[in-house]
């Protein structure tokens, strides 16, 4: 699937709906309030991407292009799980019905729970990954690794072993600030130069430091300011995802509300305003 790009100053404004709302109307009317023309879809009616049912997809898929949106990624849960876990490449070939059939250009995943020295999970999570990327590139789709805690790559290192390991145009980086404050890394210090050439989605959240606790974009230790700098003056012109968990986060997710949805994407606003970024 091509994906038509914008000038470096103009980036795609998107958002997990679900942060917003069970109900896909109050997601995306939320989203267009915000002037945002693009979703991301983790859940609808309470129910995981990888759960809805065919006809789901069809009223999902009817509902966003009714409201004018399309669909920036499938938020997956994929490689939210043990290594040892046989379900994953099943449950990848059914997100990516999904994503074909919403139109969507993007799947995000992970690289499994690494509990003790992640050194002994490293090469069949890369195997496994591997796998992944084949089935991704063979539809035409991304897969964008999220830097989750507590999962195989959750720090730069390992994020950029992933993607070197597996060396497929089919896997690259999904950039979130606010996880890599949560395991202790500054993210535009720490992270950026070692993966800037391999993001190719920039997820929007913040955190503090000194308790993980999230916040909205520029509230935090997150170094958004001068990460949105960096990604503009490298020319990146892809989607920025809010996934604010300002009301509630967990394993699976958050939720904000659209009190909190709102809040968060005027806080992101002012940074890019500050950038000479436009999001549309």
């Amino acid at each position: 699937m091509s994906i038509v790009a914008s000038p470096p100053d103009i980036w795609r404004l998107s958002g997990f709906g679900d942060e917003i709302d069970p109900d896909p109307h109050v997601q995306c009317a939320v989203l267009l309030a915000v002037g945002a023309r693009h979703i991301e879809v983790r859940s609808a009616w309470g129910v995981n991407v990888v759960d809805l049912s065919d006809a789901q997809v069809q009223e999902l898929g009817a509902t966003i292009l009714g409201a004018g949106l399309r669909v920036s990624a499938v938020a997956s849960p994929i490689g939210k799980c043990e290594i040892d876990d046989p379900r994953e490449e099943a449950r990848l070939a059914r997100v990516i019905e999904v994503a074909q059939a919403l139109g969507a250009p993007f799947i995000r995943v992970f690289s499994f729970w690494s509990h003790g020295d992640p050194s002994t999970i490293g090469p069949e999570v890369f195997r496994r990954m591997r796998g992944w990327a084949a089935m991704a590139e063979s539809a035409g789709l991304v897969l964008v690794h999220e830097n989750e805690k507590d999962i195989y790559g959750d720090v730069p290192e390992r994020v950029l072993e992933i993607i070197e390991a597996v060396d497929s145009p089919a896997l690259q980086v999904a950039w979130d600030s606010a996880n890599f404050v949560q395991v202790g890394v500054r993210p535009h210090t720490d992270a950026f130069a070692m993966l800037a050439k391999h993001i190719a989605y920039f997820q929007v959240k913040d955190a503090r430091i000194v308790d993980g606790a999230i916040l909205p974009a520029g509230e935090g230790d997150g170094q958004l300011a001068d990460t949105i700098a960096a990604l503009r003056s490298r020319g990146y012109a892809g989607f920025a995802s809010l996934e604010p968990h300002l009301a509630d986060a967990h394993a699976l997710g958050g939720f904000s509300g659209p009190a909190g949805f709102g809040d968060a994407a005027r806080a992101f606003r002012t940074l890019t305003d500050a950038s000479g970024v436009v999001l549309q």
